[in-house]
């Protein structure tokens, strides 16, 4: 019992002393992660953490495998109405436990759609997949060493997967070359096409490919990840009025909520497509996941309140806060990529080029050290992510901790002083973070926390 009780404080110790940091001394400028409100975090703990919900339609019935879940089928039905009006979609799919597992759900469901379609032909994998280079900011659960893994034919020639990418523009490798784009998609015809990136600055062409696609017969199926971005939606971009046939992401990056992936579609009854929106459900369950985390399920729907609440302002001030922060740091003489005459960024992202200074991981270990936390990035000329030239970040978090635009020209202070004079400003990073630790875009703590402590009582606290 002494050992197990020294364990248990020492972990807890370890536990307060990286939360005050993170929460208290630190900025956190991670483009994919954000800090969950107090409420989202209690929806997270309570009860149904620890249940299950298996569901899945049977004979035009919904079933469920479990008793006791009234209220988690409850909850479900207004996450999907809670997203759906975030969307401004007609079907919604919130079972996914992640971004990757989202994306996985859909390729698992074209197989099974094309092959329903490919009558007479043996059963195989897609034809031809088009997605964005990696090394252009492509996701990695968009390429087939990710999630797209066994779901792409290998080229019998090349022994590679076939899968070809977008084109980019010579002038600006952040942006995809339309003309190029029109000529390889009449030559090659994929059977689905990939938006999104995780390093994002812009927007995706998605009008233009739907109007080049749009009477083929077959259509490609046109996705869009928005893993980085969902938070954004509607004001940075509206793919699926666009012309995207399925939007997939990731909860906890720009969208504020707990981490768990979505699915989004405008698929419905009596619609070509149809059959794939019903192949995506049943490869959400049964065919990836058995217990959905009923816990971040609940907290998903806090989330979703949140945002649809407060997304208007929330989102004006992140991209105003990106392209601010864009231009203090490129006017203290550190290289920011992306064009200047868009303001270097269109989302939350800001990446700049450090290689003048020393290597990106390096120096991105130096700004932790700086209680500035950020992440080393290969930038579209590296040849790999170990020798990167570039560091990513996003304003998303201290936004929501209520850093407005001249904030973000404090913040570019305090990064050109570790980047190019390799100061020690650690001690008044930590003193200005001070500034910074009520969140914004929730309720606030004054009716937030009773509510809480509501929920603590009940175990005991």
């Amino acid at each position: 019992m002494e050992d197990f009780l020294e364990r248990i404080k020492s972990l807890m110790q370890q536990v307060e002393e990286n939360t005050d940091w993170r929460q208290k001394r630190c900025f956190n400028l991670i483009p994919s992660e954000t800090t969950p409100s107090l409420l989202v975090k209690m929806c997270e703990i309570s009860d149904p953490s620890g249940r299950y919900a298996e569901h899945r339609t049977m004979k035009g019935e919904e079933v469920y495998f479990y008793q006791g879940v009234d209220f988690i089928e409850e909850i479900e039905e207004k996450v999907k109405e809670e997203m759906k009006q975030y969307f401004n979609s007609n079907q919604v799919e919130p079972r996914p436990i992640s971004g990757q597992m989202a994306n996985e759900v859909v390729f698992k469901a074209m197989v099974k759609f094309l092959n329903r379609e490919r009558k007479g032909e043996p059963p195989g994998r897609m034809k031809l997949v088009m997605n964005n280079l990696l090394t252009h900011g492509g996701h990695l659960s968009s390429q087939p060493m990710g999630a797209l893994f066994n779901y792409v034919e290998i080229d019998p020639e090349t022994g590679k997967d076939r899968v070809i990418n977008f084109p980019v523009m010579k002038e600006n490798p952040y942006k995809i070359d339309r003309e190029e784009l029109g000529e390889i998609l009449e030559k090659e015809r994929p059977d689905l096409i990939i938006f999104g990136k995780s390093m994002f600055l812009y927007q995706e062409p998605v009008g233009f490919l739907y109007n080049i696609v749009k009477d083929w017969n077959p259509k490609p199926v046109i996705m869009y990840d928005m893993a980085h971005v969902l938070g954004l939606y509607g004001s940075f971009q509206n793919p699926l009025r666009e012309g995207a046939d399925v939007v997939t992401g990731s909860t906890h990056k720009t969208f504020f909520g707990p981490q768990r992936g979505i699915i989004a579609s405008n698929i419905d009854k009596g619609t070509p497509l149809r059959k794939l929106w019903l192949d995506i459900r049943s490869r959400a369950f049964p065919g990836s996941t058995s217990n959905h985390h009923l816990g971040t399920l609940l907290g998903l729907l806090m989330a979703a309140y949140e945002m649809n609440r407060f997304k208007d302002e929330y989102q004006s001030v992140v991209r105003n806060n990106a392209k601010a922060f864009a231009r203090s740091l490129n006017e203290r003489d550190i290289d920011v990529e992306g064009d200047e005459t868009d303001g270097f960024t269109e989302t939350h992202q800001v990446v700049i080029r450090v290689r003048r200074y020393g290597n990106g991981r390096e120096l991105a270990r130096r700004l932790e050290e700086n209680n500035i936390v950020t992440n080393y990035q290969a930038l579209p000329d590296d040849e790999s992510f170990l020798d990167a030239s570039g560091i990513r970040m996003g304003v998303q978090e201290m936004t929501r901790f209520g850093m407005k635009e001249e904030n973000f020209n404090m913040l570019a202070d305090f990064i050109a002083d570790v980047i190019i004079r390799s100061k020690d400003v650690k001690e008044e990073v930590a003193k200005k973070k001070k500034d910074f630790l009520e969140m914004k875009y929730c309720l606030p703590k004054e009716e937030a926390v009773p509510l809480a402590l509501s929920i603590l009582s009940i175990f005991g606290v």
